[in-house]
């Protein structure tokens, strides 16, 4: 677990309710001293972006389990993530 996430807001009003939440937040269901940071993606930006980063990348290799690849969620239901435009290399 490598502890974060790509939020792509689609309202910009989203996008100050969900900063003043979850920066800072330290408030888990389990003991950790983890505290939340929001902060803008670079150098991807955008949802767009970040598809094209990962659907190529080692981390979408057969090999690698489930749980640690990228997924997308729509209104709460996962979807499926794009296949590869090429082929992936193993990870290392």
């Amino acid at each position: 677990n490598l502890g974060y996430a790509f939020v792509n807001m689609v309202d910009s009003k989203a996008v100050d309710e969900l900063w003043k939440i979850f920066h800072g937040f330290a408030d888990w269901a389990l003991p950790t001293a983890k505290v939340c940071e929001v902060s803008w993606s670079g150098p991807h930006q955008g949802f767009k972006a970040h598809i094209e980063r990962y659907r190529n990348s080692p981390v979408m290799h057969k090999s690698v389990p489930d749980e640690y690849k990228p997924v997308m969620f729509k209104n709460g239901v996962r979807k499926p993530f794009p296949k590869p435009t090429k082929k992936v290399k193993a990870p290392f």
